[in-house]
């Protein structure tokens, strides 16, 4: 039986020339008691769609029905879990469980609402913090608390628009599983606005595509029996087949070719290099060990004594490989990078980058954050021209401006390059920071979970651009990543630290996978599971603090 109904929906927002359309044509049936997940990028309208459900918009045209009733308003039997927590800051877990039990049970006496608000409390594993206020809460413990006040007010249909987004891939998961076993103790219908693939098989009886142009796409049906184990599921044929179709269908509405190129780049050398005698010296050699780490320790002082964070790190990389660098939060990957980059003090050992110790921060080393730092007020274009004007003295203004918008258009930012960074996407601001790095010509590409803030689907898009405009420069990179799809995609090897303090490499998985890699062509390769299988097997054995069984290999070097 239908319980939420679409009836030529559509939604658009603004007048005339201003008007855009968000939502096209929606025809759509949700079954009671279904687990249906709605996928698409960010901008294709998910949140709209939520909202027309919860009542919290109404359609431009068309007609949106709740058990066959149009809906007009919010209601108690549609509860809404967002992205933002939205908690009273001076409410305990039990005061913002309560608040929506009050609204929507007034009629019930003091004790009942006490144990109605424990139940629900202890349903999402919060018993032990409900006296607890927000600021005393992790990112995943607050957004518990959205869901037991969303499942105490006992609604029939349980709205999730992208509620796990804001969370680290650990946490996102458990509290992936927690929904599932709710929704599967209750048989509530569920609707969950996600961008992560994975997420959305682990979950979804159904899974609908949501098409960049506001129309619904194609319907996956996914018959993998529950439960659902997510190791399990590396190994499951009918899972990789779904998740092909699935990544196969979303890249080719949503990631067009977006590269484009009419400019040559300019034949300049930049300013870093090594003394022409020691050059000489190095001939033929440099080629190995290019980037070797010795023996490094990072120790910091506090009022208990030296912390050591990183220890005995050992690692020699070859000119032009890509190394991944992958573990759990705290492990010390940012600050392996951050040393390599000379913004963070080595307290024992060394690093040697072509031949030299690396002493301080030099344009030879580029690093792509997190976040891309953009001046707000200067273009894409200017952005980039700053450190090419530095790394590029003796070349024209016009070959640097031909270094600018060569790298600028290789990121796909041909018909943005004049525009302010304020008035860019995330994504396209991460564009131009990959841009910026590249049009350097670095020694070495350093970069710190640069797609971290982005949806799943753009950070493919992203990680497409980025394979792309390296397979041209070959350029040394080490990328720091919890992503371990991401890790294997653009990897040679995946270096797996062990958890922190005292963090150091634990394995090392050689990816002998064919380039130039698409996402596309790597879930196709019979390989790809097995190094998959690796990293997931490492990371699950350090979950939970675990300690390395015995100390790291020594001095690993590219084979």
């Amino acid at each position: 039986m239908s319980i939420l109904s679409f009836k030529n929906a559509s939604k658009s927002f603004g007048e005339g020339t201003a008007r855009t359309d968000v939502l096209k044509d929606i025809d759509l049936e949700v079954t009671e008691g279904e687990f249906l997940v709605i996928l698409g990028f960010s901008g294709t309208g998910k949140t709209t769609l939520i909202n027309l459900m919860a009542g919290l918009d109404t359609p431009s045209k068309g007609e949106v029905t709740f058990k066959g009733a149009p809906i007009r308003g919010p209601g108690p039997e549609r509860g809404v879990i967002f992205q933002n927590y939205s908690l009273m800051p001076w409410l305990t877990v039990n005061g913002n469980v309560g608040l929506a039990v009050d609204t929507v049970f007034p009629g019930l006496n003091k004790a009942e609402k006490a144990d109605k608000i424990a139940h629900y409390v202890k349903m999402v594993g919060l018993s032990h913090a409900a006296t607890r206020r927000p600021a005393e809460l992790s990112g995943g413990m607050r957004q518990r608390v959205n869901v037991a006040r969303a499942l105490s007010i006992n609604p029939e249909v349980l709205l999730l628009d992208e509620p796990l987004s804001a969370l680290d891939a650990l946490t996102r998961a458990n509290l992936a599983d927690e929904i599932e076993h709710i929704w599967e103790a209750d048989k509530k219908t569920c609707v969950l606005i996600t961008n992560d693939v994975d997420e959305a098989i682990i979950l979804a009886d159904r899974i609908i595509a949501l098409n960049p142009d506001g129309t619904l796409g194609q319907e996956f049906p996914v018959s993998i029996p529950r439960p659902r184990d997510r190791t399990a599921m590396n190994n499951d044929e009918g899972f990789k087949r779904l998740r092909a179709d699935v990544t196969k269908y979303l890249m080719e509405v949503g990631i067009e070719a977006k590269v484009e190129g009419s400019r040559i780049l300019p034949d300049v050398t930049p300013i870093h290099g090594v003394p022409a005698v020691m050059a000489k010296a190095q001939k033929g050699l440099i080629e190995k060990r290019f980037l070797d780490f010795s023996q490094l320790h990072k120790v910091y002082p506090t009022p208990k004594g030296p912390l050591t964070v990183v220890e005995d790190f050992d690692l020699k990389i070859d000119k032009g490989e890509f190394i991944s660098l992958i573990g759990h939060s705290g492990c010390g990957k940012s600050t392996v990078l951050t040393m390599a980059a000379g913004l963070n003090d080595i307290s024992q050992g060394a690093i040697k980058l072509d031949g030299r110790h690396v002493e301080g921060a030099d344009p030879e080393r580029a690093v792509v954050f997190q976040s891309p730092n953009l001046f707000p007020w200067l273009s894409a274009k200017e952005n980039v021209a700053i450190g090419v004007d530095k790394v590029y003295p003796r070349a024209s203004q016009a070959e640097r401006q031909d270094v600018v918008e060569y790298y600028l258009e290789r990121v796909g930012l041909a018909d943005a390059m004049d525009k302010q960074a304020s008035d860019l996407s995330n994504g396209m601001k991460q564009r131009v920071g990959i841009a910026r790095a590249f049009a350097l010509s670095p020694k070495l590409l350093l970069l710190d979970e640069p797609f971290g803030m982005l949806d799943s689907l753009t950070r493919w898009e992203l990680q497409e651009v980025l394979m792309e405009v390296w397979s041209r420069t070959k350029v040394t990179a080490i990328c720091v990543t919890h992503d371990v799809d991401e890790a294997i995609l653009l990897a040679d090897r995946v270096v797996m630290m062990t958890n922190g303090p005292q963090a150091t490499i634990g394995k090392i998985t050689n990816v002998d996978l064919p380039r130039p890699r698409t996402r596309k062509a790597l879930l196709e390769h019979p390989d790809y599971y097995a190094y998959r299988q690796e990293v997931l097997d490492f990371l699950e054995e350090y979950e939970h603090g675990a300690k390395p069984k015995s100390s790291a290999p020594k001095a690993i070097a590219a084979e």
